[in-house]
């Protein structure tokens, strides 16, 4: 019951989804939800697949594609695009640590975070267009949870960068149990996909390799513009990995 509790936690923090009225809430449960961030990505892929295939029953691919997207990003309230937008303004912009913390704590988005986060949706859609349905599907079950293990590898390893924080609840340090209940959560999607052939195996082999090294360049980015990470750093790795993760799907049905 203490884990349900938890998992629904992480649900409440990182989505905008309803939880049941008897879960409750103690703050203290926030220092152990980030076990469950993949779980999230798996109620989000839940959402983000069924939308894409039902929508493409009656449309063509890539209008279901922006259903899809415009579907996890209700259902997450835009939280990772935002930490992504405001993380592009800040290293884009700021030149000393106090300067980069700064410009990612206004809530304004200036051209940095404009320019990134649309070239970041742009690839995100176009990407998924091209691919078989079934593959499309496939890629957004595995990508929503990998992507959030990538980010919650930050929460394993580094520190995080600021005094508080909409992160700082969950910036205690997790422990190796903790991530080893993450990274099961996502070979579950991973070898499902793979059983299904959904996706070669291939692409899930490289789509994870890619995310990894993807994570360890911008973990050492983070740490050496801010030593550490914050909330906005969590959403920018989520979300450059789960596009990673498509292009690389998609480099397998290209070669």
């Amino acid at each position: 019951m203490h884990q349900l509790r938890l998992f629904f936690t992480a649900l409440q923090f990182f989505t905008r989804l309803p939880i049941p009225g008897w879960v409750g809430f103690d703050p203290a449960w926030l220092n152990q939800a980030s076990r469950y961030f993949p779980l999230v990505g798996v109620v989000v892929a839940s959402i983000t697949g069924g939308a894409y295939a039902l929508a493409s029953y009656f449309l063509p691919a890539p209008v279901a594609v922006v259903i899809s997207t415009a579907a996890g990003i209700y259902a997450t309230g835009a939280f990772h695009e935002d930490g992504f937008a405001d993380m592009c303004d800040g290293f884009g912009g700021g030149m000393t640590q106090e300067r980069v913390l700064e410009i990612m704590k206004d809530s304004r988005i200036g051209a940095y975070g404009a320019i990134g986060t649309l070239c970041m949706l742009a690839l995100k859609l176009v990407t998924l267009s091209m691919l078989p349905p079934l593959a499309a599907i496939g890629a957004l079950f595995v990508a929503h949870p990998l992507s959030r293990l990538m980010a919650a590898s930050l929460i394993w390893r580094l520190d995080y960068a600021r005094a508080e924080g909409k992160a700082k609840p969950l910036a205690q340090k997790m422990s190796n149990r903790e991530f080893l209940i993450a990274a099961l959560t996502v070979a579950l999607p991973v070898m499902a996909a793979g059983a299904l052939h959904w996706l070669p195996v291939s692409a899930l082999f490289s789509g994870v390799v890619a995310t990894a090294i993807a994570t360890f360049w911008l973990a050492r980015k983070c740490v050496h513009r801010i030593d550490g990470y914050t909330g906005d750093c969590l959403g920018a790795v989520q979300q450059v990995t789960e596009v990673m993760f498509y292009l690389c799907v998609l480099a397998s049905f290209t070669r």
